[in-house]
């Protein structure tokens, strides 16, 4: 069981950063794929980034070159560092983990744990 924990949205202006926090808890972190997802009002909830357990990392083609992610072991934490930001980035951003790498990263019915997310809002 992981319990997360998301920090770090806010509103900024076009071409504007941002960096979400996700803190984790109840479990053996390291072993966990942990992915960030968003969904914006009316849309689908999308993968945004995701990295496995050795460190490999995957974006979508939308935010490649702009967003990176990261996890630090020792804090238990996962990052998402938003440069670049577009109004389009517009959403609410959730952490999801679980313990068996994904077939497919991007596909949400395959995390079992998530955040109760945090508000992006870009202006343009």
């Amino acid at each position: 069981e992981v319990q997360l924990v998301e920090s770090g949205g806010g509103s900024v202006q076009s071409g504007g950063s941002l960096r979400l926090s996700c803190v984790a808890s109840g479990s053996t972190y390291t072993s966990y794929c942990v992915a960030w997802f968003r969904q914006a009002p009316g849309k689908e909830r999308e993968g945004v980034a995701a990295v496995d357990a050795y460190g490999s990392t995957h974006y979508a083609d939308s935010v490649k070159g702009r967003f990176t992610i990261s996890r630090d072991n020792a804090k238990n934490t996962l990052y998402l560092q938003m440069n670049s930001l577009k109004p389009e980035d517009t959403a609410m951003y959730y952490c999801t983990a679980d313990l068996f790498f994904p077939t497919d990263w991007s596909e949400k019915t395959e995390y079992s744990y998530w955040g109760q997310g945090t508000q992006v809002t870009v202006s343009s």
